[in-house]
């Protein structure tokens, strides 16, 4: 790779000129903090990193949505604008990586950071020509040099501070220049601190006007799904950016009337809010819009998001939020939280066979065949959630049953033999399975899914419950149990089940609080009659701490019983 270097009054004057930002780069999200750092950086000549800028000819420059970058940050609006090239007649630079630090270099040097603390802020950078470079060997990621973004140059303490606003040197083309122009400042001061003064005067002009401190490498190609990868491949050292946003992105260069990328985070925080709240991403709704505009490949690919394939999600935009929210709707009113969402993909074949049904405030209804099938397809996501059905090859099962529902006749009861035709499933749980549900253990990411099952006619909505211990936790610990005088064996059996799904429950948030590490014989005596049947709990002579394997091996019989009525 050969880099080419520019010094950074030379970068700077290229920016909203010939240099811009892509639509697959997100917005400027450096603290002053950050931007300072990296002034005191250049300042002591360390490196700053490389960047990358794609180059392209002035025949395809108006084949891409190009961004400004910001001179005068705003926390409030942070948005970059988008450019108009009309009036440029060469080729272009957009930032594949290195947008953060140039736009840093920009706000520095010739703009603002506005923010709020306790007030409204709007400042510049400065730097106090009277500290005395140091660096702490003890503490590295202390600057030497003091930069700090400030309403003005006033100060309180002028025996040690004498603030220089940092564009100013951009005006000079000599540092003896830059000099002379503070004279007037520190002429009345001693010689040592003078000298610090006009030494930080004349390195920062150096660093800004003479040095080639920008080193850049040029990607040529016109290639957008090769540049897009080149991109994603840039960015994985630094912040992480998710492939949703390089999608969403790619979006918003692309829909014609709708803001993608605010339609998409506005949805998406839509859904979660749904409930007791969920944690679906982007990429849940991004899948979602290739699934449910049904002629389109699902992989999740830059090849799959072409302008005419992103105008045929525009125009399905309103069908696609329908029906995920529907079904987000649905598995809340079923109690599937957002612990039991083990593949969220799974949700996409249901919101599929929404769409096609296609009933109005189906969710709601209570018609006897709509409570019917809404019964089973409950239980049928719960089946392939604890089957682990979608794995690493969920892509080729979404797409396999997306064709098994293409191809049904009448969508009036959901089609849950072919989907497990097709998935090669049994309709239940079988002998192997079961005991493997049994031990799964307190909030690991099955477990949840597993107690819930256990409740069935409970009315879940809007309602967040806990997974509690019933025999307490706290009680199971190798000392305590030595203690109580049992020997290795029992101490290894007590040890082996008490995290499992036998002694799990569900509680409301006040039942837990109430209940806490009380013992539970104690605390079930202070329990309504229906409890124990609630929560199989088995009927036994006593619940006492030495009774513990009795009741786990009672437990185990009513929850294997309960979970092999869970069939369709």
């Amino acid at each position: 790779m050969n880099y080419e270097s520019w010094s950074i009054i030379d970068a700077i004057g290229k920016l909203n000129k010939t240099i811009y930002l892509p639509a697959i780069q997100r917005g400027f999200v450096w603290d002053t903090v950050r931007v300072e750092k990296l002034f005191d950086s250049l300042m002591g000549d360390y490196p700053i990193g490389s960047f990358l800028f794609w180059k392209i000819d002035e025949l395809h420059k108006d084949d891409w949505t190009s961004y400004e970058f910001i001179r005068d940050f705003d926390e409030d609006n942070p948005n970059n604008k988008e450019a108009n090239l009309a009036g440029v007649n060469k080729d272009i630079y957009l930032v594949l990586d290195g947008q953060q630090r140039l736009s840093s270099l920009f706000i520095g040097l010739k703009g603002s950071y506005r923010y709020f603390h306790y007030k409204e802020r709007k400042t510049k950078l400065f730097l106090n020509l009277l500290k005395e470079p140091k660096r702490n060997e003890d503490s590295p990621e202390e600057l030497a040099y003091q930069f700090e973004f400030r309403e003005s140059d006033k100060t309180d303490t002028p025996d040690k501070e004498l603030w220089y606003e940092v564009g100013k040197i951009m005006n000079f083309e000599d540092s003896e220049y830059a000099k002379k122009d503070i004279s007037g400042l520190v002429h009345s001061l001693e010689e040592e601190r003078r000298n610090n003064a006009n030494m930080l005067i004349g390195r920062l002009h150096t660093r800004i006007h003479t040095y080639k401190s920008i080193n850049y490498y040029e990607e040529k190609s016109q290639d957008y799904d090769k540049v897009v990868e080149v991109f994603i491949r840039a960015n994985t050292a630094g912040k992480p950016l998710g492939y949703s946003d390089i999608l969403l992105s790619t979006a918003t260069a692309k829909w014609k009337i709708l803001n993608a990328r605010e339609e998409i985070e506005q949805f998406t925080d839509s859904v979660n809010s749904i409930g007791n709240g969920y944690e679906f991403g982007k990429d849940f709704v991004l899948k979602g819009c290739l699934y449910l505009t049904q002629e389109l490949e699902i992989q999740y690919k830059v090849k799959n998001f072409t302008k005419s394939n992103l105008e045929k999600i525009e125009n399905n935009w309103s069908n696609i939020k329908k029906y995920l929210e529907d079904t987000v709707d649905l598995i809340s009113k079923y109690g599937l939280a957002n612990k039991n969402i083990i593949a969220p993909n799974a949700l996409l074949p249901l919101a599929f066979y929404l769409l096609k049904l296609g009933k109005k405030n189906y969710i709601e209804s209570s018609h006897i065949d709509d409570v019917r099938n809404q019964n089973i397809i409950q239980k049928w996501l719960i089946l392939v959630l604890l089957k682990n059905v979608f794995g690493t090859s969920s892509d080729t099962i979404l797409k396999r049953l997306r064709d098994v529902l293409l191809q049904q006749k009448s969508y009036g009861s959901f089609p849950f033999v072919e989907l497990n035709k097709e998935l090669a499933i049994e309709p239940k749980f079988n002998e192997a399975e079961l005991e493997k549900l049994l031990l799964n253990e307190y909030k690991n990411k099955y477990c949840y899914s597993v107690l819930s099952l256990l409740y069935q006619g409970r009315d879940w909505k809007d309602k967040k419950y806990h997974e509690d211990h019933i025999f307490p936790k706290s009680e199971f610990t190798e000392a305590k149990l030595r203690a109580r005088g049992y020997d290795g064996e029992k101490v290894k059996s007590y040890r082996k089940y008490y995290n499992t799904v036998a002694n799990l429950q569900l509680l409301t948030d006040s039942e837990n609080l109430d209940k806490r590490a009380q013992s539970f014989d104690k605390w079930l005596a202070t329990r309504d009659a229906n409890f124990k049947n609630r929560h199989s709990i088995p009927t036994l002579p006593s619940y006492n701490f030495d009774n513990f394997i009795k009741f786990i091996e009672e437990r185990r019989k009513i929850v294997t019983d309960k979970l092999q009525t869970i069939t369709l």
